[in-house]
């Protein structure tokens, strides 16, 4: 029987989801939560791969049981999860069912606090810069024009194809805290800390629209702007069919 897992972490004590040697991660630790409460080895599949400190408020993950899972499985799991890992819910879905390949959608929040906040810091980068939302917002419009977002992208990657649907992409600014929102069926490897970098180029009169434009057709990393720090970007919803 195949089971999905919805859950959440604060990414700050983990080299991000996927299991690597010698390394905390946070596969790893569901893992083998699940591998003791079973008492089988169990594998377990992400809906996604977040990097090293980066934070998921929702992530999917499914795995493969024999058991009948009753209505406690979600407290037992969580009760020898650590803190920073959280639990959801448990829920039985169709053998085939693929927490990877069948999201229709994810959506992602980068968070920046313009001054300084001890309460914020491992939640949001911070920086006391003046900066020009709008104008970040038109050059994030331009988004929705293209499909090819090599430029966005890690270089060393083992994806087949660059192209990504982008359905949103705005800043938000309430106070002190400028967010932006991004959406689409499917992210490269460090894109959306690529894109925010690039756009606040933009919104920091470093570089123009125009500019923004060539370097999306340009498809080279290096004429994009920098990876801005993991700890501001969250993972916040994975969309399926039917779930």
């Amino acid at each position: 029987m195949r089971y999905f897992l919805e859950l959440s972490y604060n990414g700050k004590n983990y080299y991000g989801w996927q299991v690597q040697p010698d390394v905390i991660t946070v596969q790893e630790k569901l893992t083998k939560a699940l591998s003791t409460i079973l008492r089988e080895t169990i594998t377990i599949v992400g809906a996604g791969r977040t990097d090293t400190g980066v934070h998921a408020s929702q992530m999917y993950a499914h795995f493969d049981t024999d058991k009948d899972l009753d209505d406690n499985f979600t407290y037992k799991l969580n009760a020898i999860l650590p803190n920073d890992i959280a639990i959801y819910k448990t829920i039985r879905v169709a053998n085939d069912a693929h927490a990877r390949f069948d999201a229709t959608n994810r959506s992602y929040e980068y968070k920046i606090w313009l001054g300084r906040n001890p309460f914020l810091l491992d939640t949001s980068w911070q920086i006391n810069y003046n900066i020009d939302v709008a104008l970040m917002n038109e050059a994030a419009r331009i988004l929705f024009l293209y499909e090819d977002f090599e430029c966005f992208s890690k270089v060393k990657t083992d994806v087949h194809t660059f192209n990504c649907t982008i359905s949103r992409a705005e800043w938000k600014l309430e106070e002190k805290e400028l967010t932006f929102y991004i959406s689409a069926n499917r992210f490269l490897r460090n894109m959306v800390r690529a894109i925010v970098g690039t756009l606040l180029d933009v919104g920091l009169g470093k570089i123009s629209i125009a500019d923004f434009k060539t370097i999306i057709e340009s498809k080279n990393r290096s004429k994009a702007g920098m990876s801005v720090p993991a700890k501001g970007l969250f993972l916040t919803e994975v969309a399926y069919n039917y779930i």
